[in-house]
């Protein structure tokens, strides 16, 4: 028979629930401002132009990148990679200007980031040994062997944390840029601007509430097996 831990149940079911409205909402809110097109008429590739340029990155290359909400910042290599990047909707240009901001963090040193950045290796090498040291050795009884896993999947739980403060500073940026620059969205659309940096933002907490969730429920296994 199938066995399920109850901790499982009590802790990840609601924390996968939650992963799953942040991502509906993200989508869907996304998808609802990618309609509406920017009154300036600029392409979300032009207005993360305008402002890295007004920031004064112009070493900071823009690039497109295959895929939907695939937008990111490469701090190795001072690229910006914008999966809608011909698109003027108020979402596109927002994912940019989020972009931006990061670019703009790793310009003047952001801790956080400097600080996430240093640890991605350590969170990815913990993502793929985490689990399956900590169930086998659950399987076979070796204590060391789960605390081995536990140890590694703090790494990963760290690294999802630093996350919260470098996203959201970074959508934090994007609207003041877009304020201050004052040509790329009107002030009416800020609002729209908005409501899609926060909707992705959520998608941090949920991951960062399912790593502590998964944390607590590998320890109370462990402590369980203990006795």
């Amino acid at each position: 028979m199938f066995y399920v831990d109850p901790y499982f149940l009590l802790l990840i079911v609601p924390a996968l629930a939650f992963s799953l409205y942040a991502q509906y909402r993200v989508w869907s809110t996304y998808n609802k401002y990618a309609q509406q097109q920017a009154a300036s008429g600029l392409t979300a590739a032009q207005a993360a132009r305008r402002l890295l340029d007004r920031a004064g990155l112009h070493n900071v290359r823009i690039e497109a990148v295959p895929g939907q909400l695939t937008d990111h910042y490469d701090p190795r290599t001072k690229t910006l990679r914008l999966s809608a990047p011909d698109s003027p909707s108020l979402a596109a240009i927002g994912v940019a200007a989020h972009e931006a901001g990061h670019a703009l963090q790793d310009a003047h040193g952001y801790a956080p980031l400097v600080v996430r950045n240093a640890v991605v290796p350590v969170a990815s090498f913990g993502s793929m040994l985490a689990i399956p040291l900590f169930f086998l050795g659950w399987i076979a009884s070796i204590g060391p062997l789960m605390w081995a896993g536990i140890l590694f999947f703090t790494g990963v739980v760290f690294f999802t944390l630093v996350t919260l403060p470098v996203e959201f500073d970074a959508s934090r940026r994007a609207v003041q840029i877009l304020q201050e620059s004052g040509t790329i969205v009107a002030k009416s659309e800020l609002g729209a601007v908005q409501k899609v940096l926060n909707a992705a933002a959520l998608t941090y907490v949920a991951a960062a509430a399912m790593a502590v969730l998964q944390l607590i429920r590998l320890l109370l296994i462990a402590r369980s097996s203990q006795r």
